[in-house]
């Protein structure tokens, strides 16, 4: 009864009203809707409210039996039979075949029915219910329907069911009717994974797909898969299997086709692409569309002469013509067809796949090279489903073992399907278990690894393994091998500890002629910035100027990481969002993961707090979703600091505990760094810079930037001002030193603005407030508003402390400023304090409004009040539509409304900006 709330409310009402004064509803839908659940509904109801249930069903066999199902409905009540006038007794006795004699008239058997039932209703209400009307009698439709047409005066309910598409003696009776619609999308989603929770995310939306909102379906298509071999894999081409009762539903309406219609309809259904040029061949297109012109009539496809093209009215008709030919019938099919697609290589490889009868190795490296294609368009989940069949036709099974393998590799790292990992990696080893350690499976198996229960040396191991293996691992221009070292870059990266590096290096630095551009410059700018990012500065600003160019979703986001530690991104923005809005459909997961969660590392740093908490709810929503544990913690990350700039100590606990408990068992040092750059912040927003030392010194000890620890650079401000205000001040100079001894300033204007700011809050000169100057007057410093108002208020401090009473004043005033319009509720109670200190009335620490919108708010709630849906505002912003659900949820309380409708007139009231 999912998604059923409203039909079941109408049929209680409709069972309430017929027991005052009687009345007629006939539900039509299509098969397998959930037509007779319902009816049973409200049976069950009128049962429990005092009302009789007279019960009947159509048959197949019992539809030339005259009044067979008259008798069904009648039968419990015949006992009443005495109690009629003589004539009507006799006349409906015979029609019924209780007494012998000469048949009456319908109209008299008609009226004798109805005044039975008027006797029964005397002492209670009565409900007929008749599911499958179609089915039943010619002779009991008759009567039924004359019965139905009389009963507004009587205590008597008629309620009948049937399907959408089946003519029956019921039709155009007058009654009033409800059609049965599908199941919507929500409830459609819900009793699935009410019903199936293990479906992976792929097979369940193509369950969603197949099924339309058909309840059977919905139950039954599982089971068809989980014991079909295309469940095995998760991602079946073509048609589904279907079970019994889902053949008995729809295969029934195929097979009185005429022949030469079902072998039409076959080819339709392998083509798999709705054109009918393929189906006419070379007798042309009259005799095509005569012969579909029964299919039409049953009411199983549409055919649009004009436009050229096939639609059939559900899915799983499809799957039923499939399930009514033979394995030899569809070879040869598909042999056809291959024939008439030589415009259509992926066409014509499938066809010629799915025409093989046993491993053929040519059409393997067709199948082979049209999912490298489709992988170059973009197309991961097709290429996976395309290596999969060609790892099925390979007569090598190193082939079948590495094709295997490769479908692994792009499942875990491109579109999600981690849960059909362990599957594929030991058909892997069954395949080839001398060389299970290839390297796609290796780099599939590492992602494995680092989002279960694995740890990061285990990772490190297999792909060094696979690389060593190699019988040329120094070749630059292998493709596979290339993707392998990125994988373990990123592995060595996660790790945070310098022993993950040397054999990283070794096998990156060994590629001959040279190593790939990009992946030379993230080797220089992830592994240890503060001494190796210099020397490709130049090539990394090139790289990303070539962004706007570039259309692969990897190299986007591998060029934006190579930069994020160097404060890049700003200019990686637009191919970012690019990436985003093109790979939510499912092609390439992680990529939009990885750019949500950079978009939210750059609106971080830039003071768009309202977009990062979009992102990270999208991208976190996503992993959650594909069960990607690894690529989550950066978006917990900036989450954690933004609830500790805020203050939001429950938030920082809770999520900084989290990356504790996952990354200290794995030894994945980088998520250590994360949970001790968040406390250190919320530390320094209490004020508690002991606290703030000791977490900042755990990324890497005053005095010195660890190497190989990227992270370091992000907390030289946090490590020095803890130092200094914590009573080490011999250690905030060692620090403040380091940073510039290591030519940070050099890297980016933000580094130069921190590395000025922490030189001066080193000096303990109350005086030496150069350094500061420096900080502020670093060009475009507002780029980084957080930060900037740390250093001003910092700088603001002192003056005051010096007795620089109106420049005091003018830097607090700017930082609160700053923190109240990000929120940063405990920095903003600090800049106040400081404030009221230089003498300056300050009646309380400003909140930034809830009532306050935020220009993209304001933008988003005026496409909203224009009449805009979700979707269409993300299309326009280049947003998913949950982004800007997520915004609206947040908008609502600010305006002080409930609902859209509001939204005009509360934005009217808004001031200008």
């Amino acid at each position: 009864m999912v998604g059923r709330a409203d039909d079941l409310q109408l049929l209680r009402t409709f069972v309430d009203g017929t027991a005052r004064s009687g009345g007629a509803l006939l539900l039509n839908g299509d098969a397998g809707v959930g037509k007779t659940m319902l009816l049973d509904a409200a049976a069950s109801y009128a049962d429990s409210v005092g009302t009789r249930v007279l019960h009947a069903a159509g048959t197949q066999f019992e539809a030339t039996v005259s009044f067979a199902g008259l008798h069904q409905v009648l039968h419990p009540i015949l006992d009443l039979l005495p109690a009629l006038p003589g004539a009507s007794r006799r006349a409906l006795g015979i029609g019924l075949g209780l007494y012998e004699g000469q048949s009456a008239a319908q109209l008299m058997i008609a009226n004798a029915a109805l005044a039975l039932l008027e006797h029964a209703a005397r002492t209670g209400p009565v409900l007929i219910v008749v599911d499958d009307l179609p089915w039943l009698d010619r002779a009991s439709t008759a009567v039924l329907a004359f019965v139905a047409r009389r009963l507004s005066t009587v205590r008597v309910g008629f309620l009948g069911a049937s399907r959408l598409g089946e003519a029956g003696y019921f039709d155009g009776v007058g009654l009033p009717e409800r059609e049965l619609l599908p199941l919507d999308a929500a409830a459609s989603d819900t009793l699935l994974r009410e019903r199936y929770p293990a479906l992976n995310i792929r097979m369940r939306q193509r369950l969603l797909d197949e099924a339309r909102g058909n309840p059977l379906a919905l139950l039954e298509l599982p089971l068809a898969v989980a014991d079909s071999p295309a469940g095995a894999t998760g991602a079946p081409r073509g048609v589904l299997p279907l079970t019994r009762r889902l053949q008995s539903v729809f295969a029934g309406r195929v097979e009185p086709l005429p022949p030469a219609t079902r072998d039409l309809l076959l080819l339709a259904v392998l083509d798999g692409t709705d054109d009918l040029s393929a189906l006419r061949g070379d007798e042309g297109g009259a005799d095509t569309l005569k012969a579909f012109g029964p299919a039409e009539r049953a009411r199983l496809v549409r055919v649009d002469a004009g436009g050229g093209r096939l639609e059939f009215r559900h899915p799983l008709i499809r799957s039923a013509i499939v399930e009514l030919s033979t394995s030899e019938e569809r070879r040869a099919a598909h042999r056809l067809l291959a024939t008439r697609r030589p415009d259509r290589p992926e066409l014509r490889a499938w066809h010629l796949a799915e025409a093989a009868e046993g491993p053929d190795e040519e059409v393997a490296a067709l199948m082979q090279s049209v999912a490298h294609a489709n992988l170059r368009r973009g197309d991961a989940v097709g290429a996976i489903s395309e290596l999969l069949r060609a790892a099925d036709l390979s007569p090598n099974g190193t082939d079948r073992g590495s094709r295997i393998a490769e479908a692994a590799y792009l499942g875990a790292t491109v579109t999600g399907d981690l849960a059909a990992l362990p599957g594929l990696l030991d058909a892997v080893r069954r395949a080839d278990p001398d060389r299970a350690g290839s390297l796609a499976g290796a780099v599939a198996g590492s992602y494995y690894l680092l989002n279960g229960d694995g740890d990061v040396d285990s990772a490190h191991r297999l792909l060094i393994g696979a690389v060593d293996s190699l019988a040329d691992p120094t070749d630059a221009h292998h493709k596979a091998l290339i993707e392998a070292l990125y994988s373990l870059l990123m592995v060595a990266f996660f790790s945070g500890r310098p022993d993950m590096w040397p054999a990283t290096d070794a096998a990156i630095d060994r590629l001959v002629p040279w190593p790939p551009e990009l992946l030379r410059i993230s080797s220089r700018t992830l592994a240890d910035p503060a001494r190796r990012a210099a020397s490709a500065l130049a090539d990394l600003d090139a790289a990303i100027e070539r962004l706007s160019d570039e259309n692969s979703p990897a190299r986007i986001v591998r060029t934006a990481t190579a930069g994020a530690y160097l404060d890049r991104l700003d200019g990686c923005r637009a191919a970012l969002h690019r990436v985003v809005s093109q790979g939510r459909d499912g092609s390439a997961t992680t990529s939009v993961i990885e750019a949500l969660f950079l978009l939210a590392n750059e609106g971080y740093l830039a003071g768009r707090w309202h977009e990062v908490e979009a992102w990270c709810d999208e991208g976190l929503a996503l992993c959650d979703k594909y069960s990607y544990r690894l690529l989550a913690w950066p978006g917990i990350y900036l989450r954690a600091m933004l609830a500790a700039a805020r203050g939001d100590e429950a938030v920082v606990r809770a999520d900084t505990e989290a990356m504790l408990r996952w990354a200290v068992p794995r030894r994945v040092g980088l998520v250590r760094g994360y949970a001790a750059h968040v406390q250190a912040l919320a530390a320094h927003a209490r004020g508690d810079f002991d606290t703030a030392y000791r977490q900042a010194s755990l990324v890497s000890p005053p005095g010195e930037l660890s190497a190989y620890t990227p992270h370091a650079l992000w907390l030289v401000l946090d490590l020095t001002e803890a130092a200094a205000r914590s009573g080490h001040q011999a250690e905030a100079a060692a620090h403040a030193r380091a940073a510039r001894d290591a030519g940070l300033a050099q890297l980016s204007p933000r580094l130069a603005m921190l590395v000025s700011a922490a030189t001066a809050l080193a000096d303990p000169d109350p005086g030496a407030n150069e350094p500061f100057v420096a900080a502020l007057e670093v060009p475009e410093a507002d780029r980084w508003p957080f930060d900037l108002a740390r250093i001003q208020l910092a700088y603001g401090e002192r003056l005051r402390r010096t007795k620089a009473t109106i420049e005091a004043r003018m830097h607090l005033t700017a930082a609160l400023e700053i923190f109240q319009r990000l929120s940063a509720h405990p920095w903003a109670t600090r800049a106040g304090t400081e404030l009221r200190a230089t003498g300056l009335a300050v009646t309380r620490t400003r909140d930034i409004a809830p009532e306050a919108l935020t220009p993209q708010q304001r933008e988003i709630a005026s496409l909203a009040a224009a009449g805009l849906s979700n979707k269409q505002i993300g299309e326009r912003l280049f947003l998913s539509p949950r982004t800007v659900s997520t915004h609206l949820y947040r908008i609502f309380p600010k305006l002080g409304i409930t609902s859209r409708a509001a939204l005009r007139d509360a934005l009217e009231q808004l001031p200008e900006e």
